[in-house]
C-alpha cells in the first residue's frame, strides 16, 4: 500500500513540476522552443524562482518513483539528485558551453549535473524494462503474498501491468538514445541552438511521460 501511494504521488509530483516549467518557457520573454530549457532559471529570467522549484518538484518525483520501483531505486535517487543540482545550481545567462563560448564554473555544474542525470535515468528505463520481463510467481499463500509485497516484490496476476511497464521502457529507451546522442552531437559540433532547444525538449518530453506513465503503472504492482 506504501508503495502504491509513492508510485500516484511520483506520477504527481513530476506532473505538476513539469507544468511550472513548462509554464515558465511559455510565459517568460522570447519563443519556448527556442534556447536551452534551463535558460529559464537564470538570473534575470522572470519566472526564474518557479522554474527552478518546477524542477525540483520534478526531481522529488523522481525520488518519490525511485522508492516504488525497488529494482530501479538506487539509479532514481541518483538521477533525482542530479535534478535537484541543476536545480539549486543554476547555469549563466544562456546558458554558455565549451568550446563555443566562455563558461563558468555553475555552468559546468549545472551542465554536468544535467547530462548526468539524463543518462543515469536512461539507465534506470533499461533497468525497469528488464526487470519487468520476470515473470511472477505462479503461487503464493495469503502470508506470503503480504511478505512480498512488504518487500516490494509483484503481486501475482500482474502480468498485464509488468509488461505495459516493460513496454513503456522499451519505447522510452527506443526514443531516448538517438535523441541523446544526436543532442550530444549538436552541443559538440553546433552549439546553441533551435535545433539542438528542439532535440532537449523532445528528450525531456520521453522522459517525463516515462516517469508519470511508470508511476501510475506502478501502483497495482505495489500494492
Amino acid at each position: 500500500m506504501i508503495r502504491n501511494r509513492l508510485a500516484v504521488a511520483a506520477a504527481v509530483t513530476v506532473t505538476g513540476g513539469a507544468g511550472v516549467m513548462l509554464f515558465t518557457l511559455v510565459a517568460g520573454p522570447g519563443r519556448w522552443w527556442q534556447g536551452y530549457v534551463s535558460e529559464a532559471g537564470t538570473a534575470g529570467q522572470p519566472y526564474a524562482v518557479s522554474y527552478r522549484l518546477g524542477l525540483g518538484l520534478l526531481a522529488l518525483g523522481v525520488a518519490l518513483l525511485g522508492r516504488a520501483r525497488r529494482h530501479a531505486a538506487l539509479l532514481l535517487l541518483v538521477a533525482a539528485g542530479l535534478a535537484g543540482t541543476s536545480s539549486v545550481v543554476p547555469c549563466s545567462a544562456g546558458c554558455p558551453l565549451p568550446p563555443f563560448e566562455p563558461t563558468t564554473t555553475a555552468d559546468l555544474v549545472h551542465t554536468a549535473a544535467s547530462i548526468l542525470g539524463m543518462a543515469v535515468l536512461a539507465a534506470a528505463m533499461a533497468v525497469t524494462w528488464w526487470t519487468a520481463a520476470r515473470p511472477a510467481a505462479p503461487q503464493a499463500t495469503t502470508a506470503g503474498a503480504k511478505a512480498g509485497a512488504a518487500a516490494g516484490a509483484p503481486p501475482v496476476g500482474d502480468a498485464g501491468v509488468r509488461k505495459a511497464v516493460r513496454r513503456l521502457a522499451g519505447v522510452a529507451l527506443v526514443l531516448t538514445l538517438p535523441l541523446a546522442a544526436a543532442m550530444a552531437l549538436t552541443m559538440l559540433f553546433v552549439g546553441r541552438g533551435t535545433v539542438g532547444a528542439l532535440l532537449e525538449r523532445a528528450l525531456l518530453l520521453v522522459a517525463v511521460c516515462w516517469l508519470v506513465g511508470t508511476g501510475l503503472l506502478s501502483a497495482p504492482a505495489a500494492r
